[in-house]
């Protein structure tokens, strides 16, 4: 699977900015990642809905990924939940053999991770998936990923129950992406240091 490098403005959701955003400014005290305790997005209970906390243990090969709370849409999509659940067992071999390298990639590389999917619902409407990975640690290995999943079709209604598993094809990448470019979080009408005004 080929990961582009990308920046932030790769990301469609506004809500998902939000939180790599919150991500990036903790990321940039000392360039290292972030604990999990100190993610604190404003309205997070607003996604809720659309997030899905995760524990790793990296010292497993491939990593082992727990899921320690599913998002209602989540639980939808795939049917059920997925609470104490390891991810790979809970996507089933066919989905996990495409979707865990996003994963373990964002693991392997300790930075955000960014996906879109097409996905045909049971109607056949087309809804693009989109996954935003953000990789936590207490100062070694990541310890937890937060995952944002938000969906959307251009035909504007869709259906959602069993969208993961509602039909025979597997999902389809139009973009895989880490973000390890610009990692910092810019204030809106702030000026960057270095940067100088020019008057005349």
């Amino acid at each position: 699977m080929h990961f582009e490098s990308a920046n932030s403005s790769v990301i469609k959701s506004i809500r998902q900015r939000d939180f790599l955003n919150t991500w990036l400014r903790l990321y940039a005290r000392g360039q290292t990642m972030p604990r999990f305790d100190e993610f604190q997005p404003e309205r997070i209970e607003e996604d809720l809905p659309d997030t899905v906390f995760f524990t790793v243990d990296a010292a497993a090969q491939p990593p082992r990924l727990t899921i320690e709370s599913d998002g209602t849409r989540m639980a939808t999509a795939y049917g059920h939940s997925g609470k104490g659940r390891l991810l790979d067992d809970y996507l089933g071999p066919r989905l996990a053999a495409i979707v865990m390298p996003v994963y373990h990639e964002c693991i392997v590389r300790q930075l955000p991770a960014y996906t879109i999917t097409d996905i045909d619902d049971i109607y056949g409407h087309v809804v693009a998936y989109e996954r935003l990975l953000l990789p936590f640690s207490d100062g070694g290995p990541v310890t937890h990923l937060v995952a944002s999943l938000k969906t959307i079709s251009e035909n504007g209604s869709f259906e959602i129950r069993n969208l993961m598993r509602g039909n025979d094809a597997l999902p389809n990448f139009k973009l895989c992406a880490i973000i390890d470019r610009d990692l910092f979080h810019r204030a809106p009408g702030r000026i960057p240091p270095g940067d100088v005004l020019e008057f005349g």
